[in-house]
């Protein structure tokens, strides 16, 4: 499989180191495009791929293609390419907001395309990434993207109109997680602990949480009972996080995320 990538940003680059690292795909292999000098020589030097200028070319090289760019300028890409890409070439879009109705429209023809909402944790290997695709792709050419995203992290498969709930909930949310682990430090900090120690335990308290969950299969609300000792500490903090309306000011941010992804 010859995979080629139209930016090389952080998500591109952390498919491209997961799909090497991984041996899906190798060097040679690979090519990717950017619109700096300095983009392509990191990328060159980082993974040993051949990198250019020239969008078309990527195009023209790869079985599968990654449409690593912002919404804002998709429409120039697939202008650019629309020509360079044949009923056999695999599309996978990462923008927010682009359906596959929209690109079906733009290239003007049968092209198999793949939405994807992927997410930051992708650049430590431990992605988010959520895939719905056109009629033209087979289950074939899914399988073969999905293992390209599980070389960061894990894949969902879902119907196109949940991809904006997708974005709210994985494409987002790390910001929202952030926000989290710096409040949490925040509070240690004020009770006295040093600010580095305070982040370390509150980033190791969120993973090792969310793979308990995971490795557990638990509900999340049978997990918090297990922390809330009848009369103890946790439960009072529970009971001033449900004072404060935290679980309705999380549903309300990604409410007005999905709705935002929508416009797009």
């Amino acid at each position: 499989m010859k995979l080629g990538f139209i930016g090389c940003g952080n998500m591109a680059s952390a498919i491209i180191g997961g799909v090497e690292k991984s041996g899906l795909v190798k060097a040679e292999d690979l090519m990717g495009s950017a619109r700096t000098e300095a983009t392509l020589t990191r990328v060159r030097g980082e993974f040993g791929i051949a990198a250019t200028r020239n969008n078309r070319k990527v195009a023209l090289f790869a079985d599968v293609l990654v449409l690593a760019v912002k919404p804002a300028v998709m429409e120039d890409v697939v202008a650019e390419i629309r020509d360079a890409v044949d009923d056999r070439t695999v599309v996978v879009s990462l923008a927010a907001g682009r359906t596959l109705s929209w690109f079906a429209d733009r290239f003007g023809k049968t092209v198999k395309i793949v939405r994807t909402m992927p997410n930051t944790p992708a650049l430590v290997g431990e992605g988010m990434t959520t895939l719905c695709r056109n009629d033209a792709v087979t289950d074939e050419d899914l399988a073969a993207v999905r293992k390209i995203f599980e070389s960061c992290g894990r894949t969902e498969i879902l119907p196109e109109p949940l991809i904006d709930a997708a974005t709210s909930l994985g494409g987002s949310s790390p910001a929202y997680v952030f926000m989290f682990m710096e409040a949490l430090a925040d509070a240690a900090v004020l009770q006295g602990m040093p600010r580095e120690s305070a982040y370390r335990m509150a980033a190791q308290t969120v993973l090792g949480s969310a793979k308990l969950m995971l490795e557990t299969g638990k509900h999340p609300g049978e997990l918090k009972d297990m922390v809330c000792s009848p009369g103890g500490t946790t439960i009072e903090g529970v009971r001033v996080l449900e004072e404060r309306g935290m679980r309705s000011a999380v549903i309300e941010a990604l409410t007005a995320c999905g709705e935002k992804a929508k416009k797009l």
